[in-house]
């Protein structure tokens, strides 16, 4: 008699536990869905976050560019004195350097949002570009002073 009681116990206990730990069909979807919107809300922040750096980085850039027209602007005027030959010379290096800038312009404006992969590929190799511009700026002001 104790051995089916405990038996009995037994599989009704294991039964309710079976039947409370079951999620509906209805709460499955509930489930699903409360993940599906999380996701979305994630991928939105995502983008967003995404958008919001291109966008600071091309302002960054943007005054670099224009720090770097008003340097070739000091330089035309500081050449005005040069020696003819010298003066030649300053000049040409100066068109070098304000093509390189106009080109570096004109790649930042041309960019378009294609992806956070593209993006980053894109911003190294615009900051090395850059870096060497800037480099280039440096070198000319040794030589020119």
């Amino acid at each position: 008699m104790k051995k089916l009681i405990f038996t009995l116990s037994a599989t009704l206990l294991l039964a309710g536990a079976v039947f409370t730990s079951c999620n509906t069909a209805a709460e499955k979807v509930d489930n699903a869905e409360d993940k599906s919107i999380k996701a979305d809300e994630d991928f939105n922040i995502a983008k967003e976050e995404y958008l919001a750096d291109v966008e600071n980085f091309k302002k960054e850039t943007a005054a670099k560019i224009e720090a770097n027209n008003q340097m070739i602007a000091e330089f035309n005027v500081k050449i005005e004195y040069a020696k003819k030959d010298a003066k030649a010379y300053y000049q040409e290096q100066i068109a070098v350097l304000e093509q390189k800038n106009i080109a570096m312009k004109k790649k930042l404006d041309e960019y378009e949002v294609t992806g956070k992969d593209n993006w980053e590929t894109f911003k190294t190799e615009f900051n090395k570009d850059m870096d060497d511009l800037g480099e280039a700026f440096k070198n000319f002001t040794v030589k020119n002073e």
